[in-house]
């Protein structure tokens, strides 16, 4: 394989000027992980093959989608281990050996990391092949990449991880890499039509990410159904147990509003109904559950100290480079110079107490479900959406799960979640929730 600094970003892989071309019916044919290592496994398929099927979807789609950031022209792919065949792509704030990490930002245009980040060289020893680096809002913040959304290039794939959302989506990878620090992996799956998992937080390791803040950064998979996350998961984290955790006989569901964060759009509400008549056909009871004190301060909380360590862990960049920094990020750290440490230590101990009364909660359910977004994606590639839903539960660290719900318009999630720790039971019933809306 070619160097970082030699591999670059493919001028080819810009693209194209296109706002409101119709996506075809073959953006919605996503590559599953477990389909792939199956006929691997089956004789059936090659890694090698397995690889060049995505890049043939590259070829064919990134011109429209723009979701990657550099591509290797020469990707090892190893013939053995659990991800053997499968196609990765990295988040462009997670350092690559063989990849430049270029932060989304001028800043580090080019820069070429000497190691892999602990999560890329753990994939790599189980056998994935690191393809690509997939586009990312500035330094995961919130202004807007060019990437398009697969499903109607004139809307936003979401952000910060929306390179990974959308090159999933578009059928170009089947697992990609995220981080969420607000609601960077949950909601750009909404918007594209892809599963995914933040997971409880700390599960994966965070060396070599770039860091915005301390307290809430968490790496995240995208996968084309639940199946595939539970896989990648449970191999990634060396946790078996995760993948094919058992349901309990009528699961107890907490139907979850979020009412303090205010109304979600019609189509969202159209989606968590639907998420919860199918959990309820699936055998699970469901009952609409509100979220206790101090959880709705909590959530209000939550940019206090996401901003006071942005401001601690990016001061480098601006002091020495602020010019370079977007607009929207720019003027999000200069306001969060004003955060008292009395303000973002007051801010922690309610987050605290917080997460002992959603653990009480989670005594009475065994899973949550809410909202995995407000909306579709909003139309223009101006902003990255609104994470309202998603603050809390990354404040939390529980494990969250985005389940893509079918429908006749623009793709919406429905998020489940469970208590910190359990991420193999979160998985297990948006697995169940997955199967019942396809069985309609």
């Amino acid at each position: 394989m070619r160097g970082a600094c030699e591999a670059g970003i493919p001028g080819a892989m810009r693209r194209a000027d296109v706002d409101s071309a119709a996506a075809g019916s073959d953006w919605y044919a996503m590559l599953s992980l477990v389909d792939i290592r199956t006929r691997i496994a089956a004789g059936t398929l090659t890694p090698a093959a397995a690889v060049q099927l995505s890049r043939e979807a590259i070829a064919a789609r990134e011109p429209t989608v723009g979701a990657l950031a550099a591509l290797a022209a020469d990707a090892a792919i190893p013939a053995e281990g659990p991800f053997a065949g499968i196609a990765l792509g990295v988040k462009d704030i997670i350092d690559t050996a063989d990849l430049p990490t270029q932060m989304g930002s001028p800043v580090y245009a080019g820069w070429c990391p000497r190691a892999d980040a602990a999560v890329v060289s753990r994939l790599r020893a189980l056998g994935a092949c690191v393809l690509a680096k997939t586009t990312t809002s500035p330094f995961a913040s919130i202004d807007p990449t060019e990437t398009r959304n697969p499903n109607a290039p004139g809307r936003t794939p979401g952000g910060s991880s929306a390179g990974s959302a959308a090159a999933v989506a578009a059928g170009m990878l089947p697992l990609a890499l995220g981080t969420q620090t607000g609601g960077s992996v949950i909601r750009p799956a909404s918007f594209c039509g892809c599963a995914a998992i933040k997971p409880s937080f700390r599960l994966l390791p965070t060396v070599g990410v770039k860091t915005f803040s301390w307290a809430l950064d968490t790496l995240g998979l995208f996968g084309a159904g639940v199946r595939d996350l539970s896989y990648a998961l449970a191999h990634l984290a060396g946790r078996p147990e995760i993948d094919g955790a058992a349901v309990p006989d009528a699961p107890r569901i907490g139907l979850v509003l979020q009412d303090f964060a205010g109304p979600a759009e019609p189509e969202a509400q159209a989606a968590l109904e639907a998420a919860r008549r199918a959990a309820e056909r699936a055998g699970a009871r469901v009952s609409a559950v509100a979220l206790p004190d101090p959880l709705p301060e909590a959530w209000a909380l939550h940019r206090v100290i996401q901003d006071y360590e942005g401001r601690q862990a990016l001061a480098w960049e601006i002091a020495a480079h602020r010019p370079l920094l977007p607009a929207k990020m720019g003027r999000q750290l200069d306001a969060a110079e004003a955060i008292t440490a009395a303000e973002y230590d007051a801010a922690r101990r309610c987050a605290h107490r917080s997460r002992r009364a959603l653990k009480d909660l989670f005594g009475d359910f065994d899973a949550l479900l809410t909202f995995s977004a407000a909306g579709p994606a909003p139309a223009g590639l101006g902003s990255t959406g609104d994470p309202r839903y998603n603050r809390l539960w990354t404040l939390m660290g529980v494990p969250c799960v985005s389940v893509p719900v079918p429908g006749d318009g623009l793709p919406v999630g429905a998020q489940v979640i469970a208590r910190f720790g359990d991420d193999g039971r979160a998985l297990a019933v948006a697995r169940l929730i997955e199967g019942a809306l396809a069985r309609g």
